[in-house]
């Protein structure tokens, strides 16, 4: 079968039906791709969107907390990420007491972000009222679970309070990684643990606050997310906590920011070329002065 077409130049023409099919094929294929291209872009316009909005909930400033040295951080894999820190009750921190509160919500991506931003508004808010360390985080769990409990995401959490004038911390530990509290003047590490189920699965779950006396200049405390220990290098060996254990016990005079680099140093060595799999945060507490100079 073919097609005749006829101009005043050439003449009389037959051109083969393959030959237009190919023709109108690619230029649908090519319009295709325009239209890809196009939605990419716009994709990417929005995914930019997301994480400047989302670098914008981080803690812009360090607060400044009497006689604690502090150093934090977060690297996310995509472009948005569920990782989140902040600290709060700020106003408290020139008395010598720091709130702080890392968190790790499930999967990557937008939709994480989503559920981070709401967490740290959840946090932000429930903060600012009365309450212990534990009723503020039974009360956003609550609210969080409420939220996203047809998702079948969750949030594991670590809700930290230094008090250095009282020489203490305490704690609540939501499915999140124990803190590492190490002392240079026993050179041993200490887990703060807890009881405590991740965010988003029990709304009527009741967390409980930790307490742990004896905080001494010179002691330093480590916060992270499982995108750290969990980072693999090309033979698949995970980077684990021992590299973390060992940086800290070797800086342990540096500064709190020192020991933090090292740690996200030593973190791309292991990783080599390969891109992250998951987020990274990171917080690195020392105290500084002893409780009675505070």
């Amino acid at each position: 079968v073919s097609i005749i077409a006829f101009n005043k130049k050439d003449g009389i023409k037959k051109f083969d039906t393959d030959v237009i099919n190919t023709v109108v094929n690619t230029a649908r294929s090519i319009t295709h791709l325009i239209d890809l291209a196009i939605g990419n872009n716009r994709m990417l316009s929005a995914l930019e969107v997301a994480e400047e909005v989302q670098q914008n909930l981080l803690p812009k400033a360090l607060p400044a907390v009497k006689s604690l040295d502090i150093a934090a951080k977060s690297i996310y894999s995509n472009k948005t990420g569920g990782d989140f820190y902040d600290f709060l009750r700020v106003s408290q921190t020139s008395a010598g007491i720091l709130n702080v509160v890392v968190g790790d919500v499930s999967g990557h991506g937008i939709a994480a972000g989503l559920l981070m931003a709401t967490a740290r508004a959840l946090f932000r808010s429930r903060s600012a009222q009365p309450g212990t360390l534990s009723e503020v985080v039974t009360d956003v769990n609550r609210d969080l679970t409420l939220d996203i409990y047809d998702t079948n995401r969750f949030t594991t959490l670590f809700y930290l309070m230094v008090d250095a004038q009282n020489r203490m911390v305490k704690w609540v530990r939501a499915g999140h990684d124990a803190a590492l509290l190490f002392d240079p003047e026993s050179d041993s590490f200490e887990e703060l643990y807890g009881s405590g189920l991740a965010m988003g699965w029990d709304e009527d779950y009741r967390y409980e606050e930790n307490l742990r006396k004896g905080l001494t200049k010179g002691q330093v405390i480590f916060i992270g997310t499982d995108g750290i220990w969990e980072t693999f290098n090309p033979t698949s060996n995970a980077f684990g906590k021992k590299p973390i254990k060992d940086i800290i016990r070797r800086n342990a005079a540096a500064s709190a920011n020192t020991i933090m680099n090292e740690i996200l140093v030593a973190l791309a060595d292991h990783r080599q070329e390969q891109e992250p799999e998951d987020d990274v945060t990171l917080i690195v507490i020392k105290v500084i002065e002893d409780a009675d100079s505070v």
